[in-house]
């Protein structure tokens, strides 16, 4: 292995304590974070206790990944737009607002979706 390699992999490694950094920031600062982190294990908890199949665990999973994906992003919309625009700016508001509007379109789908496969099993 050339010194080239010894780098590119170390960029890597870098690149992967950065990510987790900031995961670990937003888990810790974000309070809707947190409830989304607390709302995953429950419903982790019930997909286990219920059996939900291969195929149900694969859309859990996956909305589960896409709201904290999403959760991340908003929060990085608004320390970015916090930075650039300290005093406040329609603009910045307007920004922000988009981005926890994702947030929540994706979660008021994520229960609908999480509704269909989980009433099923409960009713």
């Amino acid at each position: 292995m050339d010194s080239r390699d010894k780098k590119g992999i170390a960029k890597v490694v870098s690149s992967f304590g950065y990510a987790i950094e900031g995961f670990i920031y937003v888990c810790k600062t974000q309070r809707n974070m947190q409830i989304h982190i607390a709302a995953s294990f429950i419903v982790l908890l019930l997909g286990t206790v219920l059996s939900i199949t291969a195929g149900e665990w694969t859309v859990v999973l996956l909305l589960i990944a896409g709201m904290f994906s999403l959760e991340l992003m908003n929060t990085a919309v608004e320390k970015v737009v916090d930075l650039v625009s300290p005093e406040y700016h329609i603009l910045a508001k307007h920004a922000k607002d988009a981005a926890a509007a994702a947030v929540l379109v994706y979660a008021c789908f994520a229960v609908l979706i999480g509704g269909v496969i989980f009433l099923k099993y409960l009713f």
